[in-house]
């Protein structure tokens, strides 16, 4: 149960970041804001959820993180057209390789 939390939190996350994008362009900024902080809110609120849940600190931690950073880079991509080098996309499956890794070595 502990790592539904933990996605509910990166979801948020990463729907938070996004949001930064729209609050930075012109136009109405009122609403990119109010979802960047119910969004931030929400992801810690959900991360403090899963850790309540036994899911451990350094893990839940990178598990956020790394996933969080893969999809904020393709969604930058693919909605903003963000540019995406083949060096990025390494490194992307490097953070992934390592958060596994993470995990693995981890004890249960």
């Amino acid at each position: 149960m502990g790592y539904l939390f933990l996605a509910g939190a990166i979801i948020a996350e990463v729907i938070a970041t996004t949001a930064l994008k729209f609050a930075t362009g012109e136009g109405n900024k009122v609403v990119p804001y109010i979802i960047v902080t119910a969004g931030y809110v929400g992801a810690f609120f959900l991360l403090s959820q899963s850790l309540t849940r036994g899911v451990p600190l350094g893990i839940s931690y990178a598990i956020w993180a790394g996933v969080g950073v893969v999809l904020v880079v393709v969604i930058s991509w693919l909605l903003f057209k963000e540019p995406l080098t083949w060096l990025q996309i390494v490194g992307m499956v490097l953070v992934i390789g390592g958060v596994v890794l993470l995990e693995l070595g981890g004890k249960h």
